[in-house]
């Protein structure tokens, strides 16, 4: 991957977060709603031109369905996003063509790139601009305090993530119009699927977020992707990427950010992330790596 230097980010470039005090915050009008989507609908590739539409369909039964069970108690429950430190630095992550963010489980990472691909027009459970479906709404409500500052609008893109892939992958086999276009995802493994849904679909310049795709991938697979993402980054594409696998930590190039329960967003570097620490810690040592962890009392590594 021929990323030497960090590039600059060719589509979403920075994040800002509406005051949550504030009660005067002027509501987006279509206008900057359009330019907070940010997808150019004229431009999207030709055989998905037939279903686009100007805005997404989000009234569909499924998602009905879902905001049935939605009442004051479900949004108030999802407010606690707004007391993480990851949050609150937000304003601080900068974006390169390539996006890191690299951190302990509970640390906002997930949440932050959830609520990025939301903001930009995606399906919270996956999914590209117009693959709208809804399994188990359980998205919290960041995205709808988020204004995103791009460099010019994408023209196509993706949100992909482990956890809700399965939902996903039965929402198109089930769709007559869709279920033609794409590869039956259930005849393969989860990583086979992830792995030919990217072949596939990550094949343009577009905007490109990840939570997690280790989840479903060994090692061999995350090289797999990695070759798909370099081909992609080539032709002028932006990845964001939120993860545990030390392979995407280590992209050429990338702003990688480690992401913490104390400090929030910190830019840093692959060498000093504290989960590159560790790997090399159990790399050269296994044996004294487990009964260091063995000893742990905080879970994290130190005893």
């Amino acid at each position: 991957m021929s990323l030497a230097a960090r590039a600059k980010a060719p589509f979403l470039r920075r994040v800002h977060l509406q005051d949550q005090t504030d009660p005067e915050t002027e509501e987006p009008t279509d206008e900057t709603a359009e330019t907070v989507a940010g997808f150019d609908v004229d431009e999207f590739p030709a055989w998905y031109q037939d279903n686009l539409k100007e805005e997404p369909d989000v009234d569909n039964e499924a998602e009905s369905d879902a905001r049935e069970g939605d009442d004051d108690s479900s949004v108030d429950a999802g407010a606690y996003v707004f007391d993480l430190e990851a949050v609150k630095t937000l304003e601080d992550l900068k974006f390169g063509q390539v996006t890191v963010l690299a951190g302990d489980n509970g640390s906002g990472k997930s949440t932050i790139v959830e609520a990025l691909a939301i903001a930009a027009g995606f399906n919270p459970e996956g999914g590209s601009r117009n693959l709208m479906f809804a399994t188990h709404d359980t998205h919290s409500p960041l995205a709808d305090s988020l204004t995103l500052e791009w460099s010019s609008r994408p023209k196509w893109g993706w949100f992909l993530r482990a956890e809700t892939f399965y939902g996903m992958a039965s929402h198109i086999a089930e769709d007559e119009w869709l279920a033609p276009s794409f590869p039956d995802f259930h005849a393969r493994s989860h990583g086979e699927s992830f792995l030919e849904l990217a072949a596939h679909r990550f094949t343009g310049k577009g905007l490109y977020l990840f939570d997690e795709p280790e989840s479903a991938l060994s090692i061999q697979g995350q090289a797999a992707l990695l070759s798909i993402m370099a081909d992609s980054l080539s032709k002028g594409s932006q990845c964001i990427i939120a993860t545990h696998s030390p392979i995407f930590m280590a992209i050429p190039g990338a702003a990688v950010y480690e992401v913490s329960k104390e400090q929030g967003l910190t830019p840093t570097n692959f060498d000093d992330l504290a989960s590159t620490v560790l790997w090399r810690r159990f790399f050269t040592d296994p044996d004294q790596f487990f009964h260091h962890a063995a000893d742990d009392k905080d879970g994290n590594g130190h005893t």
